[in-house]
């Protein structure tokens, strides 16, 4: 049977790579729409960013901010994010640190990754159950992960391989992630906060560093998947991102099987391009295309010393969030910060290995699966309580589940399923039996606890199908498991 699923599988892949092969997309919105997404992507529902660069080496921006924003804040003394800020902590951090003429371009040579082990990093992602990366290859600082001759074009290095690390660390990254079966990504931001031609002509920054640097990280490394960002300054127009596309799936090495997101331009993202995404958001509308949420395991993408251990989202609240996002047919990308000498700090490597076990033993629930009709099922009261911050911090989702405000309900439970399974996952463990409101399943379906293999008893009471609930032998629970319950029901 298995064979057959495989064989099933492979053909279907081979198909859909050789319509996407076949067909010739214009420089135009409505082509470019129409190219089908692969759909390994929807299918992945776990992936995992990494913002790495120069500002991880001050490392600090207030709780609440984003630490790789480093020099659009020292630079402009503005700040944004949750919180009240005066706007100048940035600033007055780096001159009581560094001194008032420390130039932020000095940190290139400051980030050393010299204890960077490309395979550890690429170990540690497989063993998260994460099934795709994004690497940030160029953040809107300018300095490329990878050696690029445009990097250079300010007058002065500012590339990985002849500055800081001497190393290619794109390259090294995409080598080692590509001997497991996680997918390889790779983040590129459009814009630059103080490149020159950015300041002074628009039109040749695109034109004569954007346009042909973008197409050489393509052609040098081959991603699965290209991440725009930075786009929201200009017209896609302006961006020539039409243009850029075509050239992408019509010409390029990966015309294929590349994998684009939406930000490619002003007005463009959750309307056009490939799957849509979202930013410290909850679970997303329905949308028509794959999409996918983005967000740090505190508020920062970077890594931020500043942030503290009550800062970071628990485990539990990170299985949840990820529950949350894929009931409604979402990926959750989980970011990590490392430090400038390439440690993931060994909270955020807890975090993912939490993850990763319970995904080990429940992730027949979450990889490959689509919505039900209903996504959640409701306890009684006012829904969606979501606190008022400019990002929306992680501890939502336990507000929303197991911890609510007086007179909010609660998620009950989330909804996936696939082809041969039902999915019913519960935030707590039910104490006696699980209800699942208005549901009949068909005649004969067996009911399985993810958690221990269990087939558990169930009968309809109204229009309510009651699991009877097993009595809890912690010996059978492994500590890869008590974050939420998932339940098989077959078809």
């Amino acid at each position: 049977m298995k064979n057959l699923k495989f064989i099933f599988g492979l053909i279907c892949f081979i198909y859909s790579i050789t319509a996407i092969s076949q067909t010739k997309y214009e420089a135009t919105w409505e082509s470019l729409d129409s190219r089908p997404i692969p759909d390994w992507f929807g299918d992945a529902k776990f992936g995992i960013f990494i913002h790495w660069g120069p500002y991880s080496v001050p490392a600090w921006s207030p709780k609440g901010t984003y630490s790789e924003w480093y020099q659009y804040w020292l630079q402009s003394s503005k700040l944004f994010g949750n919180g009240e800020f005066k706007g100048d902590e940035v600033t007055q951090y780096h001159n009581k640190t560094y001194g008032e003429d420390f130039d932020y371009y000095k940190f290139g040579e400051l980030f050393k990754a010299d204890l960077f082990d490309p395979d550890q990093w690429a170990q540690l992602f497989e063993k998260a159950g994460a099934k795709y990366i994004v690497l940030t290859s160029k953040h809107h600082d300018g300095f490329t992960l990878w050696p690029n001759e445009e990097a250079n074009d300010r007058g002065f290095a500012w590339n990985s391989m002849e500055i800081g690390p001497k190393r290619d660390l794109v390259g090294e990254l995409t080598t080692a992630v590509k001997k497991t079966p996680v997918k390889m990504g790779l983040y590129y931001s459009l814009y630059e906060w103080y490149h020159p031609l950015w300041i002074n002509d628009k039109d040749r920054f695109v034109d004569e560093h954007y346009l042909p640097q973008v197409k050489d990280l393509v052609t040098k490394y081959s991603p699965d998947i290209l991440w725009a960002d930075g786009e929201w300054e200009m017209e896609a127009e302006k961006w020539r991102s039409t243009e850029f596309l075509s050239w992408l799936f019509n010409e390029s090495n990966v015309k294929n099987s590349i994998v684009v997101n939406d930000r490619w331009g002003k007005g463009i993202r959750k309307n056009h391009g490939g799957y849509f995404t979202t930013e410290y958001e909850s679970e997303a509308p329905e949308f028509e295309k794959p999409w996918e949420e983005c967000r740090g395991m505190g508020f920062s993408f970077g890594y931020n010393q500043n942030e503290d251990a009550q800062d970071y989202n628990s485990p539990k609240a990170l299985t949840l969030m990820l529950v949350n996002i894929v009931s409604t047919g979402g990926n959750l990308l989980l970011d990590i910060g490392p430090d400038s000498r390439g440690n993931i700090p060994v909270i955020m490597q807890e975090r993912l290995l939490q993850l990763g076990g319970w995904l080990e033993t429940n992730g027949e629930a979450i990889y490959g699966t689509k919505p039900w009709n209903n996504s959640f099922q409701w306890s009684e009261g006012e829904r969606n309580f979501k606190p008022k911050q400019h990002y929306l911090g992680g501890d939502f989702i336990l507000k929303q589940t197991i911890d609510p405000e007086p007179g909010y309900a609660v998620k009950e439970l989330f909804f996936t399923q696939n082809d041969s399974n039902y999915f019913a996952i519960s935030p707590k463990w039910p104490t006696q039996y699980l209800s699942i409101k208005n549901f009949k399943p068909v005649s004969g379906s067996t009911v399985t606890l993810l958690a221990t293999g269990e087939i558990l008893n169930w009968q309809m009471k109204n229009k309510n199908m009651i699991i009877e609930m097993p009595l809890l032998d912690i010996n059978k629970i492994s500590d890869k498991d008590p974050y939420a319950w998932a339940f098989k029901i077959s078809k």
